[in-house]
């Protein structure tokens, strides 16, 4: 089915005064609400990235966010929620006593945690796993449209699957306009990656996949250390999070990861591609320490290693604007893994290929 989109703008001083009754009586989220209500999906944004919602408790509404995507099936989604209510209504079983601290530490916010599901949940929301992944987002539109619907809402991040994340409405639109329905525009994400997804089923809770809560964070919270998981664990079979599987977050511009030790040799790898049109991309930091770069470079600027939350958050934006630079490569700088840091870091190993 091909739809004519429709674009609906939030008032900014809604979303910053975090006004909830104004918002869920705004027309952009009434509209939203009755759409999943239909069975439609809704691009909406969360302060980690926009999603794409559809009801969770219905295969054929969820099954709109795999073929508008282009997502693979055994890839489950996240549910989204707005209350501690809901909760207990989309789980089977309590929660240990360290989901239960995770929750009161990071929740409304970008902490997904995994449960065993209830059989409100479809199977195709959680690519037929009994276990759900849910998060409750903090961003006012995402709460507002969630309360409104009245529904627990799977989604996935508002892209074709495997491109870069869309952390604006305008990127949304670019991959989905005839796809879906609805956007509602509330202005750029705040974290700008997505959340982290952590597996409390058992007493020590597993990171499954790092987000917008670092795993300092969540240690200091828990009080002792957390095991993150290793990708030999999920290359078989059906994963237990999104984002463990399939290569994601890839510009269509072929993209080379400089690792630390290479930061010595940036200028002479520009030169190694002399015949291509490179973009080049590195942090505050190394930019003051090289200079004189080839003319087939356009070097841009990521941010400072030492405030990683500053790269998170224009990564993906980063990684869009490359793609229309008409560029033949993109070499881009690690940065160290220490909190949102592993989280850039994960999505940059996906997202970069090797010549």
């Amino acid at each position: 089915m091909r739809y004519q989109t429709r674009v609906e703008k939030i008032d900014e001083d809604l979303i910053k005064g975090e006004k909830l009754a104004e918002l869920k009586e705004h027309q952009a989220i009434r509209l939203g609400a009755r759409l999943l209500r239909q069975g439609e999906v809704v691009a909406f944004p969360t302060e980690t990235v926009y999603g794409l919602g559809a009801d969770a408790t219905s295969s054929k509404a969820v099954g709109k966010i795999f073929k508008a995507k282009g997502r693979p099936q055994d890839n489950p989604l996240i549910v989204h929620i707005a209350t501690k209510n809901q909760l207990e209504q989309v789980i089977e079983g309590g929660l240990t006593p360290a989901g239960r601290r995770l929750i009161e530490a990071f929740w409304p916010g970008p902490l997904t945690i995994i449960l065993n599901k209830s059989e409100l949940i479809s199977v195709t929301t959680t690519a037929g796993l009994t276990s759900v992944a849910i998060r409750m987002p903090s961003h006012p539109v995402a709460r507002a449209l969630i309360e409104a619907s009245s529904l627990p809402i799977a989604a996935p991040s508002a892209n074709l699957s495997g491109a870069p994340s869309p952390t604006l409405a305008e990127h949304v639109l670019n991959d989905l306009k005839g796809k879906i329905p609805l956007i509602i525009d509330g202005g750029p994400a705040r974290v700008g990656v997505e959340s982290t997804v952590v597996d409390v089923r058992n007493d020590i809770p597993v990171i499954l996949r790092p987000g917008g809560v670092s795993r300092e964070e969540i240690e200091e919270t828990l009080g002792f250390e957390v095991r993150v998981a290793g990708g030999q664990e999920v290359a078989e079979g059906v994963p237990p999070s999104p984002g463990m599987k399939y290569r994601h977050y890839s510009p269509r511009t072929p993209l080379i990861l400089l690792e630390e030790k290479e930061r010595d040799k940036i200028a002479e790898m520009a030169e190694e591609y002399s015949n291509k049109r490179i973009g080049l991309v590195i942090t505050a930091e190394t930019l003051q320490e090289l200079n004189n770069f080839p003319e087939n470079v356009l070097v841009v600027r990521m941010g400072s290693r030492s405030r990683p939350e500053e790269i998170a958050s224009k990564l993906f934006a980063l990684l869009r604007r490359l793609d229309q630079s008409n560029l033949d490569l993109i070499l881009i700088e690690a940065i160290p893994e220490k909190g949102i840091g592993a989280a850039v870091m994960n999505r940059l190993y996906k997202a970069s290929t090797r010549e």
